[in-house]
């Protein structure tokens, strides 16, 4: 059976993973995209703090996915630089570096470690005395034990970067459809379009994926292509550092607080973001007393000033995580449809890359190298028994 098509692409999901993936395409290849979202850029996308830092949040065992973001942060200055201009706003992207703190001998003990698996995979960053890091950042408690310096590390403004790939999109040409997708359609083991919950349809030659932890919920695929994620929620905090206090830090402060991990990331404009706590709570988005404390008691511990500032905000959000913390990339068993979800905490880090690589799929190319690792297939019943 043969469809005319309403549009050549169908994005499902308007986070920065669908934006950037649709400017992307429709820039660099020419199809016609249309991306269908009621709340464009207010899931994950709002609530991150647009962290840029793969060597500093290095995990064992996530080689793979290390390469993939130091690959994508190497992308991020031509690319912001490329959107600030198509969009004609800031992209909000800052190269400030970061530096890790411990509190305690133990918390010192950890990033020790960490410092030591960075220099076996050749990565570079800098171990600092407490002292040497009250020298970058004067606002650190005397209390921290020593720290690790990551000159590459750098930061995004999430909600720059949202409103300024919304109107790159918007002046690309690229359709945006605020209403939820119903349904994913599927005839003839095609996917070729969606199904809005105003009962409308619309029919595209590639439909993609890209709707974060509800990925899985939209009905219509079969059971062996539905992707892996589930939603990790994650309280995040707004501070406001007056004036007179600026900079109360310079660059991304990483903390390892008696075992615990947090971050605080400091604005040009004053604002500081502070999180993030994690929680498997389905999708529940309700800020706790119990999360804000956590994360203002942590916070105070490393920067003892953050006291006197103003909270402009308390919010949560739902990462979508994957079964192994990677993002699931590429074409599905199912002609007709891409998936680009399950990018857990570093979906702002993988926008360049994931926008490039799954624009190039799209434009019918073979699948590029940095991201067959992380193709939906590994997640295939399958694949799930045998790591389960």
């Amino acid at each position: 059976m043969s469809y005319a098509p309403n549009t050549d692409i169908v994005i499902v999901g308007a986070g920065v993973i669908g934006l950037s993936i649709a400017w992307r395409a429709r820039t660099r290849y020419g199809p016609t995209v249309t991306v269908v979202d009621p709340s464009p850029g207010r899931g994950a996308s709002h609530a991150a703090a647009g962290m840029l830092t793969p060597v500093s949040e290095l995990q064992y065992g996530e080689e793979s996915l290390l390469r993939l973001g130091i690959e994508s942060a190497r992308r991020y200055p031509e690319f912001a630089a490329e959107l600030a201009d198509a969009a004609g706003l800031p992209s909000g992207y800052r190269a400030c570096g970061t530096i890790a703190v411990a509190l305690d001998a133990d918390d010192r003990a950890v990033l020790k470690d960490l410092h030591t698996h960075q220099t076996r995979l050749g990565l570079h960053s800098t171990w600092l005395t407490s002292r040497e890091c009250r020298r970058l950042e004067p606002m650190l408690s005397p209390a921290i034990t020593g720290g690790l310096h990551v000159e590459d590390d750098h930061q995004i403004d999430n909600r720059r970067l949202v409103a300024a790939l919304l109107a790159a999109c918007d002046r690309a040409g690229v359709r945006l459809v605020r209403e939820r997708v119903e349904r994913i359609l599927v005839t003839d083991e095609r996917a070729h379009g969606v199904r809005l919950a105003n009962g409308r349809e619309l029919s595209a030659d590639q439909v993609v994926l890209a709707a974060g932890c509800r990925s899985a919920l939209i009905p219509g695929l079969p059971p062996e292509v539905v992707p892996a994620v589930r939603p990790i929620k994650g309280e995040i905090l707004r501070l406001k550092v007056p004036p007179a206090m600026l900079p109360l830090l310079s660059r991304n402060v990483r903390g390892v607080v008696k075992g615990g991990s947090m971050y605080l990331v400091p604005r040009a404009d004053g604002e500081l973001v502070i999180g993030a706590t994690e929680y498997e709570l389905g999708h529940d988005t309700r800020v706790t007393a119990g999360g804000v404390y956590e994360l203002l008691r942590d916070a105070h511990e490393l920067v003892p000033g953050i006291t006197e500032l103003p909270l402009l905000e308390t919010l949560a959000g739902l990462r979508p995580g994957s079964p192994d913390n990677a993002p699931i990339l590429g074409r599905s068993a199912l002609a007709g449809l891409v998936v680009a979800t399950g990018h857990y905490r570093h979906g702002i880090l993988l926008t360049p890359i994931t926008a490039d690589t799954v624009a190039e799929v799209l434009a019918g190319g073979t699948t590029p190298d940095l991201i067959v690792p992380f193709g939906p297939d590994r997640f295939a019943p399958a694949a799930r028994k045998v790591m389960a």
